[in-house]
């Protein structure tokens, strides 16, 4: 998506997209303008180059990096975002588990209202007919991806699609590379840079096989293998820890995903469905 048509709620989607690209000193811009958020409107590029350590045509080089044409551009995005309360303001500052579920619950918000500037409907749409036409999907995912895994597994299949999901790496690995050209591997990374998923990912590349892949990051050793990326994510509150938040937009990809294939499949998947409901029936008291 063009960065002038980012609009209210999706910068930060935008930028946390592309990070993984910006050089150090271009990095820390962006994390001001993160950090900022609506009140980066306030500020000079003196002001963000101040905060962020570096010189002015720094700033001016990583708006341009990230689709603006100047800071002005992004200025101008920036202020029609939602402002953030203050801390001192909010009542839930006050209390840590007041505070972690305020801080849980707008991160999700913004994952989620974030979705319309990373992801296109058009590779959406691109992604369901390759699993449409496919023999054989093969879903991988490590980690807390791997939980995105199983339910991109449980949907596909439910929806009549031959479906494989192991959870060990090594078994995903070799039904990577044993897959026939007719199939499609699902991969699934909230980096792009899971050396185990994208070992299998490559190994199903050469074996053929279109791969697709759903990550946070707009440009990642995933994303360069496949031949679709789906790009959603969103704000890490813990470090090193993938939050709730990327997986909520992660898992509303995949019923996005889920809904566009069955409109392509039609009769066969709501059949599929009617057996799935009635399986689901027969487990309940």
């Amino acid at each position: 998506m063009e960065s002038s048509s980012v609009n209210d709620g999706q910068l930060a989607a935008h930028i946390r997209a592309h990070l993984p690209e910006l050089r150090d000193a271009e990095a820390r811009v962006a994390q001001v303008v993160l950090d900022q958020g609506a009140e980066l409107a306030n500020l000079t590029i003196g002001d963000v180059a101040a905060l962020a350590g570096t010189a002015p045509s720094s700033v001016v080089r990583a708006c341009q990096r990230l689709g603006f044409r100047g800071f002005q551009q992004l200025k101008l995005a920036a202020a029609r975002q939602a402002p953030r309360p203050a801390a001192g303001q909010d009542p839930a500052s006050q209390d840590p588990a007041a505070r972690a579920l305020a801080d849980t619950l707008r991160a999700a918000r913004e994952a989620l209202d974030g979705l319309t500037a990373t992801l296109d409907p058009t590779g959406l749409r691109t992604a369901a007919e390759l699993l449409d036409a496919a023999s054989r999907v093969l879903v991988i995912g490590a980690g807390l991806s791997g939980a995105v895994a199983l339910d991109a597994a449980y949907r596909l299949r439910a929806l009549g699609c031959a479906v494989d999901a192991p959870a060990d790496p090594s078994t995903a690995q070799l039904a990577a590379g044993l897959l026939p050209p007719s199939a499609v591997c699902l991969a699934i990374s909230h980096t792009g840079a899971t050396r185990t998923t994208v070992d299998a990912a490559r190994l199903a590349r050469d074996a053929g096989a279109d791969v697709i892949a759903l990550t946070s990051t707009a440009h990642s050793p995933l994303g360069e293998l496949s031949s679709r990326t789906l790009v959603a994510g969103g704000q890490d509150l813990i470090l090193g820890l993938e939050t709730v938040a990327s997986r909520l937009a992660h898992l509303a990809v995949i019923d996005a995903l889920a809904l566009t294939l069955l409109t392509l499949r039609g009769a066969s998947a709501e059949q599929a469905l009617f057996l799935s409901a009635g399986i689901t029936a027969d487990h309940l008291y």
